[in-house]
């Protein structure tokens, strides 16, 4: 049985970044918290705590040593009241999702409202939102062209979560120009996340079975596997290696891999050995 792994796959440049930081600073014996999990992947949040590094969900909970900022950034409000602590701050906010929130802000003060296109709830969207909110805009969160309402002002500011799908991005879009919206766009989609969910869906056409590896609180991860599952019916989403089950597996003679963008090299390889292990 042949193991194919995604010509683009796992830990993408923020994620690292941000481990990196995260793990300088242990080393250097500072005790530290994150504001939320540092990525969207349990596995690597437990080791962290491991190394003295814990995730609170306020800046209340961080009592003492260093804040660290996510990679998903946080709201202004949150970044005001971490800094009003005096605590030494580790800014581990992606620098395309920093990017993201440049472009939320300049467009609520171009057109005034602002639509975002991605996940509502989404740390990386409310921060998105209160970014906009903060500068004088108006926000609407659209996931889909469903969440697009009718009687929207003539022109809004478009900006995207980075993780998105190019297809959900299209469609919003698509959704308010059909309601005579004039829209301002700021493409913010990683150019990462694009490549990731091109190449998993090339392999996904080729092979008999798709394991997708990465958290199930991340939303990239879960795109990925909902963008594999439509092209390949035998497509699984695991966290660990462990999850495996040979079933999967009767009468492949190709299994393709991939992983999200919050998924470290260590935990890709493991599946690797584990599926060849199982031809």
């Amino acid at each position: 049985m042949k193991v194919t792994r995604a010509k683009c796959a796992g830990a993408c440049y923020g994620v690292q970044r941000a481990l990196n930081m995260a793990l300088d600073t242990a080393s250097e014996g500072s005790r530290a918290v994150t504001l939320g999990p540092l990525i969207h992947n349990p596995q690597v949040v437990a080791q962290l705590a491991e190394r003295g590094i814990r995730a609170v969900e306020s800046p209340e909970q961080a009592v003492e040593g260093s804040v660290i900022i996510r990679s998903h950034g946080v709201t202004p409000q949150v970044r005001r009241e971490i800094e009003a602590r005096g605590l030494p701050v580790v800014d581990a906010t992606c620098p395309h999702v920093a990017r993201a929130q440049k472009a939320a802000a300049k467009l609520a003060r171009e057109c005034g409202r602002v639509v975002v296109v991605g996940e509502a709830g989404h740390p990386e969207v409310e921060g998105l939102v209160a970014y906009a909110r903060e500068a004088g805009g108006e926000v609407l969160v659209a996931g889909r062209a469903a969440d697009v309402p009718a009687g929207l002002p003539g022109k809004v500011g478009v900006v995207v979560q980075t993780t998105q799908t190019r297809e959900a991005f299209e469609e919003v879009l698509a959704a308010l120009r059909d309601r005579g919206v004039e829209c301002v766009v700021k493409d913010t989609v990683c150019l990462a996340t694009r490549e990731r969910q091109e190449s998993a869906a090339d392999l996904a056409r080729e092979v008999d079975a798709m394991i997708v590896i990465g958290g199930r609180n991340s939303s990239n991860t879960t795109r990925l596997a909902e963008i594999c599952s439509s092209v390949c019916g035998n497509t699984h989403h695991i966290e660990r290696a462990s999850e495996l089950d040979p079933v999967w597996f009767d009468r492949c003679t190709e299994v393709g891999i991939t992983a999200g963008a919050s998924t470290p090299e260590d935990q890709i390889a493991a599946v690797e050995a584990r599926i060849a292990s199982l031809g």
